[in-house]
């Protein structure tokens, strides 16, 4: 029992609650809000709601004819097969690395799962002001923002020190 907590294993496990996380919440929201009225949690700012995309990133290809579902499909199959091999890679002294991957990959598989399963990605968080929107989203974009937003962060303030601390333990 102990070594599936250990690293990589945790990374993973991190992954597949962000799935389910994912998953649930879509779930709820199809059952509240695809035929109701959206539900407003902060008025003027935030609601829930419910919205299907068939495109990428801010329904990008959204209108291609159905080939985007595929080709996004295999994107993202790919590259959470690297995110996979990456985390798997990592010293298990790293925290911050593997959290940050687990974070994407749980929600890039979230995402395709709605892809190959559906067609789309259903997306219940719209964030608003005025007649500015930004386009709803889910729990799993929101784990791949974070994520990636940690690894900038890590590149930008930390990869140094990690790569110094690694050249002074090999003299």
């Amino acid at each position: 029992m102990r070594k599936i907590l250990m690293p990589p294993w945790r990374w993973y496990w991190l992954a597949l609650v962000v799935i389910g996380l994912d998953i649930a919440t879509k779930v709820w929201a199809v059952e509240q809000f695809r035929f109701g009225p959206p539900l407003q949690i902060i008025p003027g700012l935030l609601q829930f709601t419910y919205a299907e995309n068939t495109g990428a990133a801010f329904s990008f290809l959204a209108d291609a004819g159905g080939w985007q579902r595929w080709f996004f499909g295999a994107i993202a199959l790919g590259f959470s097969a690297m995110v996979s091999i990456w985390l798997w890679r990592l010293p298990a002294a790293k925290r911050w690395e593997p959290f940050a991957l687990a974070l994407i990959l749980g929600g890039a598989v979230g995402n395709l799962w709605d892809r190959m399963l559906l067609g789309y990605v259903r997306d219940f968080i719209s964030v608003y002001y005025g007649n500015w929107s930004f386009p709803v989203f889910n729990v799993a974009d929101m784990a791949i923002s974070v994520g990636a937003a940690m690894l900038v962060i890590e590149l930008l303030f930390f990869a140094e020190r990690g790569k110094d601390s690694n050249e002074s333990a090999e003299v």
